[in-house]
């Protein structure tokens, strides 16, 4: 195949790759076509069987090696990151919760489900630290009995 097929090969999957939400499959295919492309403009590969065998096994080696280390990378930071920075907040009950009980809390302009984790019961309009996010639910416990 002519070496600028297989560059407009590779730019073709890496434009699919860019439509596509995130699963980087055509990436690596991408680059498998780009270096085939590349090794042809230079030379050294004639035959197309083996520009085609060389396309594949560079697609399909770099798929195995690459894709999930860069999965985990753009994966990095999730909603459990954030979630779990609620942890050591202030955040103000909207109702009384007796020890051990649910109600409802304001935390960051939200309403949210709050459990007294505490030993003494947390008055309305108190304001309490958040201790732990189970979910959407907030474990909380009294600032002044902290």
């Amino acid at each position: 195949m002519i070496w600028w097929y297989w560059v407009l090969l590779g730019l073709a999957l890496a434009a699919i790759e860019l439509a596509t939400p995130g699963g980087f499959f055509f990436i690596f295919f991408a680059v498998g076509a780009l270096l085939v492309g590349v090794i042809d403009w230079s030379g050294i590969v004639e035959s197309d069987a083996v520009e085609w065998t060389l396309f594949t096994a560079v697609s399909l080696a770099s798929l195995a090696l690459f894709r999930r280390p860069l999965l985990r990378r753009m994966n990095r930071s999730g909603v459990n990151d954030a979630v779990d920075s609620l942890v050591g907040e202030l955040a103000v009950v909207a109702e009384a919760i007796p020890p051990g009980q649910y109600g409802r809390a304001q935390l960051r302009g939200s309403s949210w489900t709050a459990r007294n984790v505490g030993a003494s019961p947390v008055a309305a309009g108190e304001r309490s630290r958040v201790v732990a996010v189970r979910g959407l639910e907030l474990d909380i416990r009294s600032e002044r009995g902290a």
